[in-house]
Formats: C-alpha cells, structure tokens, sequence
C-alpha cells in the first residue's frame, strides 16, 4: 500500500529520495533522468514558449510528505528557492495525519469572463436587455470552443451589473464558463470577445475590456482539518496559535504575512505544475480583502477537547490541461506525481498544503520563534555564499547555527578556519 508517511526522508541522500517517489508513483527511468538533468527544458522548448528566450533557470525541486488528503496519501512537488517551506509543509501534514489528515471540497471550475461597456445613455436598461439576449449571447460564446462543450464545459450562465466610476456608469457583463481540467484563461478571453459586438448592439455603447478576472469567486477550493493538541505540543501551544491567527484577524500587517506563508506552499505546487502562479496569488489576495478588509485566508479554533482546527477557503484557478502545464516536461512529470485526475482535485490539494503551510508556521512562531527551523537551513545557502563547498557546506552551516551567528562574514571566517586546520594535519 503507498504511502506518503517516509520517516527520515529529509536524510536521505537525493538519490535515494528520488528512488522512493520513483515507487511511489510509477515513474518511468526516463522521467528519473529527467528530474536529475538541470537543463531538460532544452533551448528549442524554451523558445517556443515565450519570446526574447536567451536561456533557462533551473531551481529546486522537492516534494513534501506525509500529506493524507480525503483519505488519500499523496507526495507533494514543489518548486521554490526558499529555505524550510517544503519541511514546514511536510510538518504540517504529519501533525494533521494524526486525526485523518485534510478534507478538501470546491465549487465547479468556473471562470468570470467581463465585458466592459461605457458610454451607455440608458446603463439599468442596457443591462435588462443584454439579459433579455442571454441565451444568444451564451450560444454565441460556446460557438468559440466546441471541443470545451462536448466535456461538459463552456459558457453556463450570464450576469450583468452596473457600476460607477469617476468617468462615468459602465455595464459589465460577465460570463460564468465552465473550464473543466484547463485554467480557462484563453478561452473565456475568446469568448468575451467574441460577445462584445453583441453586446455593443444591444446596448449601443462602446465595448473596451474584453478578459477574463482572477478574482475566481466561483472556483473556490476549501480544506480543513482537526488537530491533535499533543501533535502541535498541548493545549498552550494551540491556545498559541490561535492568539497568532487573532493577532492577523485584527491586523492587516500581520495578515500579509499570515497570507504569505500560505502561499509559499501552495504557490510551489504552482510553480512545479507550471500553473499561473500570478493569477493565484492575485486572486488569493483580492479574495483575503473581499470584505473591505484585507483578512487572513485561513481560521483557526478550538473545540470542546481542547484540539486545534482550522479550515481555508480561496479561490483556486488551476489546470491540468493547457497552456504550459501540459508543454513542460518537468510539469507533467509533477503532475504523475500528485496522480491527480482533475483539475478542482489539483486545487483542493493545492488548499490543504496552504494549511498544512500555515499551520507549521503558526505552530513555530507559537511555540519555538520562526528563526529556528528557518535560519538552521537558510544557513547551508549562506555557507554556499561564502564559498563552502562539499560536506565544508554542512560543517560551517552547523557552526552558525551552534553560535547564532547566520553571517556571510562569519561564514568566510570558519571556512578559513577549516582550511587552516585541514593544511596543519
């Protein structure tokens, strides 16, 4: 039976990890060789994806365990230059494993198309007529993408408001289309430009913006979970964390970073996914202020036996199709890891690492201050800085951290120090 619970993971030797996600899910010996090739997306790729291309950047790629999702051991990719994210994600999932793991749910993977038009004489009767249309206006926009219909897609329903700016009333028009498994950003852009002569007609006003909103507030992606209070540290400890998230509830400061860290997690799957991180985080933000003010993503209480529970909601626009998800290699080889089917399962696991992620830091912010875990790793990137190479990188990294003393400088005086002895023996 597989399972994401590996006991000492992080110590085992690169090959070795990579051996076990090898097992786990079913990789063959040419993705392996990939994963291990820093330079497997090739120029002529590159090229081909964006313009004014001169090279690629390679940067890490891990995968956090101990995740059990809606019963379901899975291993995480991420993708990030940050120290301690991908142990703090690991963290989270195996104190939340104690009592089941994270429960996921979403709603269906629907996109806002908006069609702005200005200089409407009439703007409230503009907008009853162009709903009067709906249903031309709906055939016109599944015209667009036959293939995105026949799998159950496509543009559903329409909605129209009105809304004063400082030039003046505009009526927006906004599609909801169903992507399924894509993001959905190059369809409904189709669509809504497909719709805007339409909608000039109807209207006789003038049609400028024709895109798609990352504020996805109908693909919304939720997770929870309860944690046991002796897995976090006992019931201080929890009571800790939930002075942590009132202090962010209170504190837009604070909830910036509350927020951030979220994202850390689940904009590493993103990356590796190679799904548009930007258009998530915009949406995950915009989301955390929807109220008026901006506000964590994420909640946490305590129940009757004392245990830590904490849920998150966000809206989360992600593909598995489409775009450069199925284009890079290394995306796809991150997907066969995650073994997920659709793209709302992509986004609940997506949901569940931003609360594993927060709840690990939480956690040691509570309990033991953030620097701890976080500057003993950020230190091995310092000792590599000031030119420690090898098995030196890890001898000066603990060095530092034994005197609490994460420095460059002090980082280049024990290297001396080493070489000194190393010429003396």
């Amino acid at each position: 039976m597989k399972t994401s619970r590996i006991s000492n993971f992080y110590k085992l030797t690169p090959e070795e990890r990579l051996k076990k996600v090898k097992e786990f899910a079913g990789l063959s010996d040419e993705e392996v060789e990939m994963l291990q090739t820093t330079g497997s997306l090739n120029m002529d790729l590159a090229d081909r994806m964006i313009e004014n291309v001169i090279g690629v950047m390679p940067m890490p790629m891990a995968v956090a365990v101990n995740f059990l999702i809606n019963g379901k051991d899975y291993l995480i990719p991420m993708v990030i230059e940050e120290p301690s994210v991908v142990a703090a994600a690991s963290y989270g999932a195996k104190m939340a494993r104690v009592k089941g793991g994270f429960h996921t749910s979403s709603t269906e993977p629907v996109m806002i198309g908006q069609i702005q038009t200005v200089k409407v004489k009439d703007p409230y009767r503009a907008k009853m007529a162009i709903l009067e249309a709906k249903e031309e206006i709906l055939k016109k926009a599944n015209e667009q993408d036959p293939v995105l219909v026949s799998l159950g897609g496509g543009a559903k329903d329409l909605e129209v408001k009105v809304i004063h700016a400082r030039t003046g009333p505009m009526v927006i028009s906004e599609l909801l289309v169903d992507c399924r498994d894509a993001m959905g950003a190059n369809a409904v852009n189709t669509m809504a430009e497909a719709v805007a002569p339409m909608i000039e007609r109807i209207t006789g006003g003038r049609v400028y913006l024709r895109i798609i909103s990352n504020l996805a507030t109908k693909r919304l992606a939720r997770a929870w979970t309860v944690v046991a209070k002796e897995a976090v540290g006992g019931e201080e400890v929890v009571d800790g964390i939930i002075e942590a998230y009132e202090f962010a509830a209170a504190d837009p400061y604070r909830a910036a970073t509350h927020n951030k860290g979220i994202l850390n997690g689940i904009i590493a799957v993103a990356l590796a996914t190679c799904n548009d991180h930007r258009a998530i985080e915009a949406g995950a933000h915009a989301y955390a202020a929807i109220s008026g003010r901006y506000l964590p993503l994420s909640v946490w209480e305590k129940n009757e036996d004392g245990d830590l529970v904490g849920s998150i909601e966000l809206p989360m626009a992600v593909g598995i199709i489409g775009g450069a998800t199925k284009v890079h290699p290394i995306a796809k080889i991150a997907l066969k890891i995650l073994g997920v089917k659709t793209a709302r399962e992509l986004g609940e696991v997506m949901a569940a690492v931003g609360l594993a992620q927060n709840l690990a830091a939480l956690r040691a912010l509570a309990h033991e201050g953030i620097q701890r875990g976080h500057m003993s790793l950020h230190a091995r990137n310092i000792a590599i800085m000031a030119g420690a190479k090898g098995e030196m990188i890890d001898i000066v990294a603990e060095r530092m951290v034994e005197e609490r003393k994460i420095r460059i400088d002090r980082a280049k005086e024990i290297i001396e120090e080493l070489k000194a002895k190393c010429s003396r023996q």
